[in-house]
């Protein structure tokens, strides 16, 4: 993990522009914002373009993706290429509907991500390589590594295959994270927050493997750490402690560790 990415995110608060899924506005504005950002939800087309130019960052997340809003994702990212503004694609489920499918070919063909990131499910349906999904989530078992590995390669981009394990490959370097906690599977939105998050740490001026790396190796403390609270039970009094341990410094969850 980076000191570096998260003080200079939290000094700069970049404005980081949110194309995502209606079922978790509310947990990733407040989530990054915790973190040290500033989100801005808007999905119209009219004014996808002009938000992404005054943004920082952008996240394109197809979760409850209509029709307008492919559109509207293709003029936000246009706009972040043309300023050289970070582009994170969240293809939640991408494996589930030929619908899907297509949004995320269209995207790809218009826009191109400094990362693509999913569960292995998503990520494989990316690469071609077999796996088993339900829904939105990955339930089967596969070698994540040549996943993010395809990923990277077809797409030249970062790929970041979120799991027990995470994977990520910048070109031919390949990393990991272990951080992490189940409770993560247990409620609405983790891996689209971490979309954002991810998002925000693309913005500072470290190398792209440092803020990759530090970005999910620092929500995976945060989970850990909230985790072992005291008053924390289950998913649901985790959920808040988590927005709080991800306003912590770094020293706070690593002194938890």
């Amino acid at each position: 993990m980076n000191r570096n990415v998260i003080r200079e995110v939290r000094e700069k608060s970049p404005l980081i522009h949110h194309l995502t899924n209606q079922v978790v506005m509310n947990f990733t504005a407040n989530g990054l914002l915790s973190f040290g950002g500033i989100p801005a939800m808007a999905n119209a087309v009219e004014e996808a373009y002009d938000m992404a130019m005054n943004a920082n960052g952008l996240l394109i997340n197809i979760g409850t993706i209509t029709p307008l809003e492919v559109k509207a994702m293709i003029a936000a990212g246009k706009a972040a290429n043309e300023k050289g503004i970070p582009v994170v694609l969240d293809p939640v489920g991408v494996a589930s509907t030929p619908f899907r499918d297509t949004a995320v070919k269209q995207v790809l063909h218009e826009v191109k991500p400094a990362v693509i990131k999913g569960n292995a499910g998503e990520m494989a349906y990316l690469a071609g390589i077999p796996w088993e999904t339900k829904g939105p989530d990955s339930v089967g078992e596969g070698n994540s590594a040549e996943v993010a590995e395809k990923v990277a390669a077809i797409y030249d981009t970062a790929a970041v295959v979120t799991g027990k394990v995470d994977m990520f490959c910048i070109g031919n370097d390949l990393g990991e994270n272990t951080t992490g906690h189940p409770f993560l599977t247990k409620i609405t939105g983790a891996g689209c927050l971490l979309g954002s998050i991810l998002a925000a740490c693309l913005t500072t001026d470290q190398p792209l493997k440092q803020q990759i790396n530090t970005a999910l190796s620092f929500y995976g403390a945060a989970a850990e750490y909230a985790a072992c609270l005291p008053d924390v039970s289950g998913p649901g009094t985790f959920l808040p402690c988590f927005i709080d341990a991800l306003s912590l410094d770094v020293g706070k969850l690593e002194v938890h560790e």
